[in-house]
Parts: structure tokens; sequence; C-alpha cells
């Protein structure tokens, strides 16, 4: 459930279009893991810190172009993208002209007839070519993923919004480029021709929402997670015609996946403009990562199959990090599970003669047999690929299929109940490709401390480790005072420290400004009362995060439900003596099937 809204915070008029698709949370935990760029790239889950003799480098922040206080998933267009793109289209960026939605020439024109206008805009576009051509990279998609990695840095006025020691290495190659960036922005009144497009931009918006949004919705009715809890994690679409429909860019910073994605001109309105299969991609990831390396340390003992793939064509991680191949196997295992060939599906007969429905339902099993021999095949290559546990995940799905469990409570069963010799075994004798295709992800590991790495360790069921980490934050009297009290109810809540979370949580309601957190603690404490039999407790609770002024649709949907109904603990904590009662995690009558979204207008 979600709605349509812009972002005016921290934007200028007319800065940021959003539309926000959906508001789901999955884990207690949130995953702050790396931070890189690259053009169908992305990072991936963080590393331990260095030992203490090691200086560890700074924390990335956030990036600008990612609202902290919006919605979970987010489909927006963002000004700075849309300068850096266009500079780039002038400086002979032509990749994909020809496939491009129509309203990039029109740009392209208007920016031409400017520059033959000024003779300083003109100076100015030379300057910037001139830096742009001595920063190209001899790889086009890591050459664009630069200047993407630097644009979700930039404010509407072009601005770093963090300094540079806090920005991913390949930004800082190019953020020398901004004097002249804002010097051929104002010469040519670029945000003018910003705000006549808009509307372009827009439509072209709308039009993605709703392939994108139940794109999403399918996704987790297979995989049947819920959308009960709040972890602050963020899965934001930038939306740029300027660029190539066939580059693909993405990454992941702490806790945020951003990717980033271009139209393609299409004349079938039932068409999507953009490549949902790499989205998807990526939000698979966004989705299974957290599942995968809160298993960290039973995965471990698969670390045999690595060398069975040294051979392989893989990106060095999937090499050398046996949790990060875990997780690429089951996310192209999904893939596979869930490939469709829409147009060879018969239709039924319009006729109901039992000879129509008897050919009818032949034609049904013929298709049916062909896709499962195609889902067979696709996994089949995969594995020729590196991905060597694409088969035997393929085969867990099919009974995880007919589980009503979803895959957070199934994935320990498919890692821990793995033959590894027989895997590393079958993995021996593939005849693996000479050449491997190019992933939508890859990765670069980026240092996690403080609250960040805290995060982590509660993912991977460090509690303790976590614990630590943010009481020593509580102590040095850290800024985020309020975030540190709100983790530390979550581990508490793990450990079914009941009455400790609850002073935690009311610490967060006294020291919290984000409407968001203020509300979840409110809820999480009217769980926790129901938990306890305290059901007024409870009701004043969910009543009070209805007024918390934080107007998220998961948010109200949880808070009502607390009204309407006291909180059911999780069905497999109820069959297990020692599970912690936990209140920020799934109950068994969660539904991973949200509401229809509604797009209101969009707001000026």
């Amino acid at each position: 459930m979600s709605n349509l809204s812009l972002h005016p915070a921290r934007t200028s008029t007319c800065s940021k279009l959003a539309l926000c698709l959906l508001t789901l949370f999955l884990m207690p935990g949130a995953l702050r893991a790396q931070s890189s760029s690259s053009s169908s790239s992305t990072t991936g889950p963080g590393t331990e810190p260095a030992p203490e003799t090691t200086p560890a480098p700074k924390a990335v922040q956030r990036p600008y172009a990612v609202d902290a206080a919006g919605p979970a998933i987010t489909l927006e267009t963002n000004e700075a993208l849309f300068a850096i793109a266009t500079a780039l289209n002038v400086c002979g960026y032509d990749a994909g002209l020809a496939e491009s939605d129509p309203v990039r020439q029109k740009v392209r024109d208007d920016v031409n007839a400017a520059l033959t206008e000024s003779s300083v805009a003109r100076d100015n576009r030379d300057v910037l070519c001139h830096f742009i051509s001595n920063h190209r990279l001899s790889d086009p998609g890591r050459d664009l993923a630069q200047y993407v990695s630097l644009a979700v840095y930039l404010t509407p006025e072009l601005n770093l919004s963090v300094g540079e020691s806090e920005m991913p290495p390949d930004a800082n190659a190019v953020a020398n480029m901004l004097p002249e960036l804002q010097a051929f922005a104002r010469a040519l009144q670029l945000h003018l021709i910003w705000v006549k497009y808009r509307p372009e931009y827009e439509a072209l918006t709308a039009r993605l929402h709703e392939p994108l949004t139940r794109m999403i919705l399918e996704t987790n009715v297979y995989l049947k997670q819920p959308t009960s809890a709040y972890d602050g994690r963020r899965f934001l679409v930038l939306l740029e015609p300027m660029l190539s429909p066939a580059e693909t860019n993405a990454r992941i910073y702490g806790t945020d996946y951003i990717l980033v994605t271009s139209p393609a001109s299409t004349t079938s309105a039932a068409q999507s403009p953009v490549r949902l299969d790499e989205i998807r991609h990526i939000y698979l990831h966004y989705e299974i990562e957290p599942l995968v390396y809160a298993r960290s340390s039973s995965i471990a003992r698969l670390a045999p199959l690595l060398s069975a793939v040294q051979d392989a064509p893989l990106d060095f991680v999937y090499k050398n990090d046996v949790i990060a191949l875990v997780a690429e196997c089951l996310i192209k295992a999904i893939e596979a599970r869930t490939l469709e060939i829409p147009d060879a599906r018969p239709r039924p007969p319009s006729s109901r003669e039992r000879s129509d429905q008897v050919d009818y339902e032949q034609r049904l099993s013929n298709y049916q047999h062909h896709l499962e021999q195609v889902r067979r095949d696709l996994a089949a290559h995969d594995v020729k690929q590196g991905y060597v546990l694409t088969q035997y995940f393929y085969q867990q799905l099919q009974v995880f299929e007919h589980d009503p469990g979803g895959l957070n409570e199934n994935i320990g069963e498919m890692v821990y109940g793995m033959d590894v010799d027989r895997e590393k075994h079958s993995a021996l004798q593939v005849t693996f490709d000479a050449h491997g295709s190019s992933d939508v992800l890859r990765r670069t590991p980026r240092q996690l401390t403080g609250l960040d790495l805290a995060e982590m360790k509660l993912i991977r069921g460090d509690t303790d480790g976590a614990a630590e980490l943010v009481q020593k934050a509580l102590d040095q009297k850290d800024p985020d005072a309020a975030r540190a009290h709100f983790l530390m109810a979550r581990i508490e809540t793990h450990e079914g420290l009941m009455d400790d979370a609850t002073n935690s949580f009311q610490q967060t309601i006294a020291l919290s400004k984000d409407p968001r957190t203020t509300a979840w603690s409110h809820i999480y404490l009217g769980r926790i009362y129901d938990i306890q039999d305290q059901r007024e407790k409870a009701l004043a609770e969910y009543r009070a995060a209805l007024v918390s002024r934080d107007g998220r649709s998961d948010t109200k949907a949880a808070a009502e439900k607390g009204l309407l109904q006291p909180f059911v603990v999780p069905r497999r904590a109820e069959q297990d003596d020692d599970a912690p009662l936990d209140p920020t995690g799934k109950t068994e009558k969660d539904s991973y099937k949200p509401e229809p979204i509604t797009v209101p207008a969009p707001k000026h």
C-alpha cells in the first residue's frame, strides 16, 4: 500500500518527483552493508572491522537522493542526476539514443539551442567536456557509474551534501567537476529546462509505477514475506531518460539500495519502458541478502565449495566469499523458478464445447512441460556460469512453494540441510563456460563502524556484539541517541528482555525527532503490552502511533491492526519454548499481499 507524493523536504521547488510504491519492512535489523558504484553493478553487505591497529575509514553517509524519513520503496526522478546526465549528453554521450524515450532528444535540442545563443554557455561547456574527457574510463559502464555515484550525493543546486571524504571513491574521482558543472548549468539555465520537461518525467514515472509495483507485489507474494516491521532500509529507483535504456546502474549505500534506470521508447502501453528483470534482480538482493547474511556463521561451512568455482567465469567476490555466492545462487534459482513465457501461454477458449476444452487442457499441459524445461535449462546455464548451487536451491524452492511458511522461515532449513560434500562433488563435475555474463550486481567491501556495525551484527545474530557497540555509542553521547536506543530496544526484544526493551523504546520516543521512529516505537510498545496481557496500555500505544504524524501507510495499518486485535506472536515462536516473543518480528497472521496502491495527483 502506498501513495504518490512529492518529497519537498531538503529540495528546492520542482527539484524531485517521487512515486511512493510500497512500504515493505522485512527484518527487525537493518542491513548496513557496503558502498560502491558501477554500471549494472552494486556493492554488497559489509565486512567486519579491521583490527584496532588498522585505522578504520569513515563510513559513507546516506546519499542526499534518499529521503531518510520517506517510504521504504520509492520511484523518483532527481534534478541533480538530470543535470549530470544532460552534461554527459552535451559532451558526447550518445549511448542508446535511438532507443531512448523522445524526451531525451527534446532536452538535447533545447540545450543545443541555448548553447547557440550563449557564448558563455559554450565556453563553460568546453571546460566541462575537457574534464569529462580527461576522466573517461575504459569500461563504459564504470565510466558512467562514477557520475551517477556523484549525482546521488548532490543537492538540486549541485552542491555536495557531505564532505568528499564521506563519499564513495569513484564519486570522489569526478567531484572536482562541480564548479564547471555549476557554471554550465547557470549559463544554460538548465533548471528551467528541467522544469519545462518535468511533466514528461512525471508521465514516464506514472507509467512505470504500475508494472514496477506489480513486480514488487508478485515477488513478495512468491517469497511470502510479511510487512509488519520497520527497520529503516530503503529501495530507491531513480528514473533518468537522458541515459541509455541498456544501462542499469545499481549500488548499495549502507541500508540503501539505489538503482538508476532509463526508459526506452515503446509504442505499446502494455510494454514496460524499463528492464524490469534487472530491477527485480536487485530487489531480490534487497529482500534476500539480510536473510542470508543473518545465517553467515552456518553458511561458512560451505566454504569448501569455493575451491570448485575458481575456474568459473565469476566475479572475484563469488570466488572468495561463500556467503555472496550462496545469496546469488538462491536469487538465480528464484529467477529460474518464477520465469514466465507470457506470449506462449495458451488462452482459454471462448467456446464451452468439450472438444475445445480438452484441446485447451492439452495445449496448457504442453506449455507447462515446456516452461518447466526452460526453467531447468536456465538453472543449468547458471550452474555453468559458476553459480553451482542454483540447481540445489531450485529443487528446494519446489518444496518451499508448497510450504505455508515464508522464505525467512525456510531458508535456514535450505542451508542447514545441504550436503556440502555432495554439492562440491557435483560442482567439480561442471564444465564451466569460457565467458561469464555481466551480472547486474557487483561488490566492493566497505568498513562498517559504530551503529552501522551494530546493525550488521544484529542481523548476523550477534546480539552481544551489537549491544556492546550500542552501549558504547550511548556512553559516548552519540548525537543520534534516539537511533541507539531504538536499536538497543530491538536487541533486547530479540533476547526476550521485554522490561528493558520497554524502557529503551520509551527513551527513543523521548529523544526522537523522526515521526516514523516514534510511531514504530509506540507500535512495538503496544505489542509488548499485548504479549504481557496489558491490553489497555497496548491500545494507548497504538493510538499514540496514529497521532505521531508519520502518515505512512504501513504505520497506519500496523497501528490500526493493533487496535482491532491483540498482537499475535509468531507461530514458530509459539512452538519453541526457548524462542523470545519478539514484537519487532513477523506474526503468523501477517499478510504478504499488500492492499492496492493508490496514486493521487502530484503536489506542486
